[in-house]
């Protein structure tokens, strides 16, 4: 098996033959297929057809991590036989926000925390420095997939949390932990648990250095929800976004405040992502995004300043860089104003990534607010998508998003013609635009 990509080979290459790495063929003995060890035969559980609507098929009680953030993200909690997968760069905060959840958690049902990384000791440490009451809380040091189960097995545990997942393997697999073949067999003996047990497992995962958890993509396949923490380096504020969940939306964010006494959730993120100037800035807009189920305030900053280089620069910060260009081509072509001699730089406040496009026109405002070195009003929130003939598109949950603005003192908001409410939001002057140049012609004060 190759320990790059994990594809089979029936015999030693110096090369790969899928992925064309040298040097990554190692032996791999396995049993026959479908056949099963007598432990796993010991411990299987015969499934039986059962109807949708039968009472089995409803959806249990879910269990609270004791973090309404968290089980925002999480689509209301861990669900029964569920499994979910946590990565995020080394010191941002996972094995503190399980240890976290698994302490509040312990005192209701029986939970296991199992780490192959640091010692029991250790743990116990962290425990007490982060003031957490975790005399219930069952830990084991231990790194074997097998023995794991079955202490989790004899516990009765209803919540399995596992540090992490690279540092695990079976004695049925002879390879490495964190090699291919140990990464997809253990989480392979995680899931069938969980499945077969009714346990919540929760498995922490290591990341590359491109950001992506480590070990084949159908690691990620295998689970039921899967995790990432986000950070900007040497902030103490942390997203925990969800890329994948089937028992929630995915792209829900959860948002934490790193401190001595851990990760404490913030009840109102929009806060955090608002700088407040002092007074009126150039280059500065405040939009409304949706992240899962949320409609959050962000500023959207730009700096234009005149380019020394042959190629000027398009550098972004929390939006993607492509739809910069596009942006800056749209607004040359249909606004008037070319930027070609130009350095531009946008950056989304707080280190939040959107990834929708409902920012669009807020970043080419700014973008001409620094170009004019002019200040747009504080009290303006401004909202849409632009297309390539220049008209503004309607985003989803208009209306959501200006009763979000309402309630942080916006007074006046620029939003697609579309977007638009039909019945007047009390304290909000709502001004809908269609075309570019009229969202321009209003930002400039010529209407």
């Amino acid at each position: 098996m190759c320990s790059a990509c994990g594809e089979d080979s029936p015999k030693w290459q110096g090369q790969c033959p899928s992925c064309r790495a040298w040097n990554t063929l190692s032996a791999l003995h396995t049993s026959k297929q479908g056949a099963k060890t007598a432990s796993q035969r010991k411990n299987s559980v015969l499934s039986l057809p059962e109807a949708l609507g039968s009472d089995a098929a409803l959806e249990a009680p879910r269990l609270s991590s004791g973090s309404s953030e968290f089980d925002r993200v999480l689509g209301g909690g861990w669900v029964a036989g569920s499994v979910t997968l946590i990565g995020g760069d080394p010191g941002i905060g996972k094995s503190t926000l399980l240890l976290q959840a698994a302490a509040a958690v312990a005192p209701i049902v029986p939970v296991l925390y199992a780490t192959g990384e640091e010692s029991i000791r250790q743990v116990g440490l962290r425990a007490k420095r982060l003031g957490l009451k975790a005399e219930t809380l069952v830990l084991l040091a231990e790194t074997d997939v097998e023995r794991v189960l079955e202490q989790a097995r004899a516990a009765g545990t209803q919540l399995l949390v596992v540090d992490s997942i690279q540092t695990m393997a079976s004695a049925e697999v002879e390879a490495s932990a964190g090699s291919v073949s140990q990464l997809r067999e253990s989480a392979a003996r995680f899931v069938q648990f969980a499945k077969s047990t009714g346990t919540a497992v929760v498995l922490i995962g290591h990341v590359t250095k491109e950001g992506v958890i480590a070990g084949p993509r159908v690691l990620e396949h295998l689970v039921d929800t899967v995790l990432y923490f986000e950070s900007d380096a040497g902030s103490r504020f942390r997203v925990v976004r969800a890329i994948k969940n089937r028992f929630g939306a995915a792209q829900e964010i959860g948002v934490f405040a790193m401190e001595e006494e851990g990760l404490k959730e913030v009840k109102n993120p929009s806060a955090i992502f608002l700088s407040r100037h002092p007074a009126p800035v150039p280059g500065s807009v405040v939009t409304v995004i949706r992240e899962g189920s949320r409609p959050l305030l962000i500023e959207v900053q730009a700096l234009v300043d005149e380019s020394r280089a042959q190629q000027p620069r398009r550098v972004t910060v929390g939006l993607e860089s492509n739809r910069l260009s596009l942006l800056l081509a749209v607004l040359h072509r249909h606004g008037g104003i070319g930027l070609q001699a130009h350095d531009v730089f946008i950056n989304v406040v707080g280190g939040v990534r959107v990834s929708e496009t409902a920012a669009d026109l807020p970043a080419l405002l700014a973008a001409v607010s620094s170009l004019d070195n002019r200040p747009v009003a504080p009290d303006w929130v401004v909202f849409g998508e632009l297309g390539l003939a220049g008209e503004i598109r309607p985003v989803p949950f208009g209306e959501e998003r200006l009763r979000e603005a309402v309630k942080h003192g916006f007074k006046r908001a620029i939003v697609p013609s579309a977007n638009v409410p039909r019945k007047a939001i009390e304290g909000l002057k709502v001004i809908g635009v269609a075309r570019l140049d009229e969202a321009l012609a209003i930002d400039r004060g010529a209407l």
